[in-house]
Formats: structure tokens, C-alpha cells, sequence
């Protein structure tokens, strides 16, 4: 039963992985998006040298909503599998009520 159980879980799982569109076939990035990425970079090296002791907490504000823009849009280029917490948390009590 259990065997039966794990075999219907992972068949599900593998059908999931399956339907998910893939964005990039060949996990190569255009010439378009690695200019972007780059661009993102330098731009994260600006913030870091910044001195955020001598600005207002609005500026800070401001700037600390475009790096989470600029993180969003980074993992949007990538090709990666992302997994939320209540997934782990609901892959892991399976496991542990089926081993």
C-alpha cells in the first residue's frame, strides 16, 4: 500500500515538472538579458557603496523596493525551480507518513 502510495505521489510530481512551460530550453541567456544582467549588478554595486547613514529613510525606502525589483526581475530570467515553504512542509509529512 505504501509502495502504491509513493508511486501515485511521484507520478504526480513528475507530471507537474512536466506541464510547467519551460521558459528557456536551452538554459542560455539572449544577449538581451545578459546586458540586463549585467546592468543589475554594477547597479547592486552602487547601492553597496552607498552610505545609508547620511539618508532619509524614504531614500532608503526607495531604494530598497528597487533592489527587490531588480531581484524579481533577475529570478525571471532564470530557469530555476522554486519551492514555497508550504511545499516542503507538505513533501516532508508525506514522507514522513509514508516511510
Amino acid at each position: 500500500m505504501k509502495n502504491l502510495i509513493l508511486a501515485l505521489s511521484f507520478f504526480l510530481v513528475v507530471l507537474n515538472a512536466e506541464a510547467m512551460p519551460d521558459r528557456n530550453p536551452k538554459n542560455e541567456l539572449t544577449p538581451a538579458q545578459q546586458v540586463r544582467i549585467t546592468e543589475i549588478e554594477n547597479r547592486l554595486e552602487e547601492i553597496k557603496a552607498m552610505d545609508f547613514k547620511s539618508m532619509s529613510k524614504d531614500e532608503i525606502k526607495d531604494i530598497k523596493e528597487e533592489m527587490k525589483e531588480m531581484k524579481a526581475e533577475a529570478r525571471a530570467t532564470g530557469n530555476g525551480v522554486y519551492l514555497s515553504i508550504g511545499a516542503i512542509i507538505i513533501i516532508i509529512l508525506l514522507l514522513i507518513l509514508l516511510l
